[in-house]
C-alpha cells in the first residue's frame, strides 16, 4: 500500500498561515454550497479563524508577542488555560493592537462580524445570507487582499474560487415580493442599525466594509462577443452616474441610523451645547418626524432610528435656534 503523502509545514508562521487560508476557502466553499443552509453562522466562525491565524503569523514574522501576559519586576508571566496552554489573542485584541496591519475600513467589517457572531450565538435566524452578503462579500475579498500583501501572491485564494452561481431573485416580481429583512430578528436588525449608525458616511460605503454590485441583463450585439456573466465598468462613467442615479432608492435603504441620542451627541460637537433630547422630542413632535411618509426614520425593535435626512432638518433647526441651542456669550 502506497504510504499517504503528508503536506511538511516548515515553519510555525508557514502552518498558522495554511489553517488560515483552509479556513477562509472552507468558510468560501461552505457558503456557495447550495445543500448548505447554515451558511451564515459557519462563514463567520470559519472566517474569524482565518483572520486571527493570519495575523497570528504576521505578528510572529513580525516578532511581536501576541500570547496574554503580565510584566512582573524582571520578567513577563504568561496567562495561560487551566490546561497549561499559553492563551492567545482572539482576533478583535489583534485588531486593536497599535502594530495591527489592517486599514481601519477593513477593522470596521470584521468587530462587525465578530459582534454579530456573539449576537447570533445562541438564536436561530433566517434570511442573514442574503441580507449582510454583501459584507461576508468584502470580508472574504479583505482576506485574499491582506494575504497576499502580507506574504505573498502564492498565498492567495482567488486562484482557487470563481463566482458562483446564484438562483436566488430570478425574476422582477420574485425580488419585488421578498422583503430584504423578512425574518430577521427584530433584535439583530437594531443591533445592525446601531453598529452603522455609528459609522460615518465614507466608512459605511467603503466596499472594504459591505461589497455591494448591481448586476444588469446586457444583450451583446454580435454572437462572438465575450459572454462574461460579470462586467464592470467606471464609476466615474456616464453610464454609472445614470445608474446610481436610477438605484438611489435601493442604496437608501442601506444607509447608517442613529439613535436619538446620537442626533443630540451630533449637534453638540456642532456647536449646539445645549440642544438636548428633550428639544429633540419637541422638534419630532412638532414635525411628525416619525411619520413613516417623511422616510426620516424606522422602527426597529422597541427602538426609533433615524436617517442622515433627519440630521440635515435637525441642523437646519439648530442654525434658526442658534441663540437658544447654541454657546452663551462668553462661554
Amino acid at each position: 500500500m502506497a504510504k499517504k503523502r503528508v503536506r511538511r509545514v516548515h515553519s510555525i508562521s508557514d502552518e498558522l498561515l495554511t489553517k488560515s487560508r483552509e479556513a477562509a476557502l472552507s468558510a468560501v466553499q461552505l457558503f456557495n454550497n447550495p445543500l448548505i443552509y447554515f451558511k451564515s453562522e459557519t462563514f463567520i466562525v470559519l472566517m474569524v479563524i482565518g483572520w486571527t491565524y493570519l495575523l497570528h503569523a504576521y505578528f510572529r514574522k513580525q516578532k511581536i508577542e501576541y500570547r496574554y501576559c503580565q510584566q512582573k519586576a524582571k520578567r513577563r508571566v504568561f496567562d495561560r488555560t487551566k490546561s497549561g496552554a499559553y492563551k492567545y489573542w482572539e482576533l478583535e485584541r489583534c485588531l486593536n493592537d497599535d502594530d495591527c496591519p489592517i486599514d481601519k475600513d477593513t477593522a470596521n467589517n470584521l468587530r462587525f462580524l465578530i459582534k454579530l457572531r456573539h449576537e447570533i450565538e445562541h438564536q436561530m435566524t433566517m434570511n442573514l445570507d442574503s441580507y449582510l452578503s454583501g459584507r461576508y462579500q468584502a470580508c472574504a475579498l479583505n482576506f485574499n487582499s491582506y494575504i497576499k500583501q502580507l506574504f505573498g501572491e502564492d498565498w492567495g485564494i482567488d486562484r482557487h474560487l470563481m463566482y458562483a452561481l446564484q438562483f436566488t431573485e430570478l425574476s422582477h416580481a420574485q425580488a419585488a415580493s421578498i422583503p430584504v429583512n423578512d425574518h430577521v430578528p427584530p433584535k439583530l436588525t437594531a443591533f445592525i442599525a446601531e453598529f452603522d449608525g455609528q459609522l460615518s458616511h465614507d466608512e459605511f460605503n467603503s466596499d472594504r466594509f459591505s461589497y455591494r454590485l448591481l448586476f444588469k441583463k446586457r444583450v451583446v450585439g454580435k454572437p462572438n462577443q465575450a459572454d462574461k456573466v460579470v462586467e464592470f465598468i467606471d464609476p466615474k462613467s456616464d453610464l454609472a452616474k445614470q445608474i446610481d442615479k436610477e438605484y438611489w432608492v435601493v442604496k437608501e435603504s442601506e444607509r447608517p441610523k442613529l439613535s436619538a441620542k446620537q442626533v443630540v451627541e451630533k449637534m453638540k460637537k456642532e456647536g449646539y451645547p445645549r440642544f438636548s433630547i428633550h428639544a429633540h422630542t419637541q422638534l419630532w413632535q412638532r414635525l411628525d418626524g416619525k411619520n413613516p411618509s417623511k422616510g426620516y426614520g424606522t422602527q426597529l425593535g422597541v427602538q426609533y432610528w433615524w436617517y442622515d435626512r433627519w440630521l440635515d432638518v435637525v441642523r437646519e433647526e439648530c442654525q434658526k435656534m442658534a441663540a437658544i441651542y447654541g454657546r452663551k456669550a462668553g462661554s
